[in-house]
């Protein structure tokens, strides 16, 4: 039974939950969290301070000291918009790397919104409804819109709390023209995805983060004895809570059920920002979830560790859908990719005793089999590059930065040229990987072969392995000549060579 343990740096706050997989199921161990403004000197001089870069190593240290007692077998670490957005986040990564061993990955917004969703599928009912998911942290809100489990979109907007009061409300309380310049910026920038939204015609919204929380317990709290319990904001107590919260000084907010006192230092701003979606958007209103990014992170560790459990299924489909919606964007033949990936896959498979590569690569080698292509929607000249390019900086939902890389790099070597450690591609995968993104590359390079015709001249591949060699039977379809494939196959003979140390032999059968 293994136990996992997700860190989220977030502007606002440093979250640490832990938790254990039991029978397919995650079972929350202990949970801590503790505010300490990381982004309050971000979102307006660009830059960490040294101030709250010392709260939170501090705060890491003890929740470091926690993995310990706990003895959790791995950890991740995830940050968010402040070190997104920081000039000076390297000083701050190898501070946490000093101080606790642990190195930080820092989330884009759009994978942030995925964890948020990842997370909230993973342990809740899955509504049957579009479903809106709003996360309003300190630097930034995420919106999802969910049906049926899946990602339908997904947009990160940057209307988080600790940004918006630094850069709008200075004085407290709150001044009229102070409120009315914040409200005109967040209506600009909640206009930029209405219709967008809209047309999802979302029947149920979610909303997770400390803000959330606090301005359901607001509610809760002035309906003076009428379903205090229930965690549903409408949009007519969302308009209220604003108006009532932008008018009273911090001192007045702190005295609020629900709300404490840091939060009460910037709520006004993510009580404006909820009452503007929910209005621009036309909601009946919100229900809080206590879920959030750190469920979804350690639903992906345990995606990771177990692929039968229903965050591995999940993560597997929205990989799929993200990667087919990719082929359709970047106007790549579907037909032919699947072939490629087809063919891929069954060379991975009847050579696993010659590659011995990790399962995993199989679903890398697929999804570099379906985008090999991309870099012609930019320019046919010097195509592979911009394949490499577009899929390491490309948002394919589900799968992290490093195995964006190895991808990217499986899938840009189908030319002349051949990786070299030198290549900026191969040098910024770990070097115990590159051996093995080699192997990949010639497996996809021998798939791309046996359908270079592009008329799936090729019915069927039989592999037979040999200690020193690997005879591969080519089987025509009927009234197809088979010249094409066999002459690209007999090309890859000595690259064969070279990483697998065996003789590649075709022929027609």
């Amino acid at each position: 039974m293994p136990t996992f343990a997700a860190v989220d740096i977030g502007s606002n706050s440093v979250r640490l939950k832990i938790a254990r997989l039991q029978a397919g199921r995650l079972r929350a161990l202990h949970e801590d969290r503790e505010v300490t403004r990381l982004g309050e000197g971000v979102f307006s001089s660009g830059f960490l301070t040294p101030e709250s870069m010392a709260e939170t190593v501090k705060v890491l240290r003890r929740f470091h000291r926690t993995t310990q007692q706990i003895v959790t077998d791995n950890v991740r670490v995830v940050a968010t918009s402040a070190l997104r957005d920081a000039r000076n986040s390297q000083a701050f990564l190898e501070w946490v790397r000093s101080a606790t061993g642990w190195k930080v990955e820092i989330v884009s917004g759009v994978e942030e919104a995925r964890l948020i969703h990842l997370g909230l599928v993973s342990g809740s009912p899955v509504d049957r409804v579009p479903t809106l998911m709003m996360d309003l942290g300190g630097g930034s809100c995420e919106l999802t819109v969910s049906h049926r489990g899946h990602i339908r979109d997904a947009v990160s907007l940057p209307l988080g709390a600790v940004r918006l009061t630094n850069e709008f409300l200075p004085h407290d309380p709150a001044r009229k023209g102070e409120l009315k310049r914040l409200r005109g910026f967040v209506t600009r920038e909640v206009n930029r995805i209405v219709m967008r939204i809209g047309a999802a015609r979302v029947g149920n919204v979610i909303a997770t983060s400390g803000t959330a929380a606090a301005l359901a317990a607001v509610a809760s709290h002035l309906r003076q004895g009428r379903n205090r319990q229930r965690m549903m904001v409408s949009r007519a107590e969302m308009s209220r809570i604003a108006q009532r919260l932008s008018r009273l000084p911090v001192t007045e907010r702190r005295k609020i059920a629900g709300i404490g006192p840091r939060r009460a230092e910037i709520v006004i701003a993510g009580a404006i920002v909820y009452h503007e979606l929910l209005d621009r958007l036309r909601l009946k209103g919100f229900r809080y979830s206590p879920l959030g990014l750190r469920d979804g992170v350690l639903a992906q560790m345990a995606a990771d560790y177990d692929r039968s459990t229903r965050s591995g299924k999940q993560i597997k489909s929205e990989r799929w859908e993200s990667i087919l919606k990719a082929v359709d964007h970047y106007h790549i033949d579907r037909k032919h990719a699947m072939a490629v990936r087809d063919a891929a896959t069954s060379l991975f498979l009847a050579l696993r005793s010659v590659h011995r590569l990790a399962p995993e690569y199989e679903e890398w080698l697929s999804a570099a089999a379906m985008l090999y292509e991309v870099g012609d929607y930019l320019n046919r000249s010097g195509h592979h590059r911009h394949t490499y390019y577009i899929i390491s900086n490309s948002e394919i939902l589900g799968y992290t930065p490093q195995q964006r890389r190895i991808i990217a790099a499986i899938a840009r070597y189908l030319g002349k040229s051949r990786p070299v450690v030198e290549d900026v591609p191969m040098k910024v995968i770990d070097s115990v990987e590159r051996p093995n993104v080699q192997k990949a590359i010639v497996l996809l390079r021998m798939a791309r072969a046996l359908n270079l015709s592009r008329s799936r001249a090729v019915e069927n591949v039989r592999v037979r392995v040999r200690a020193a060699e690997v005879k591969l039977a080519l089987v025509p379809r009927r009234r197809m000549g088979m010249d094409l494939e066999l002459w690209a196959l007999e090309k890859e003979r000595d690259y064969f060579r070279e990483v697998f140390g065996r003789e590649l032999s075709t022929a027609a059968s």
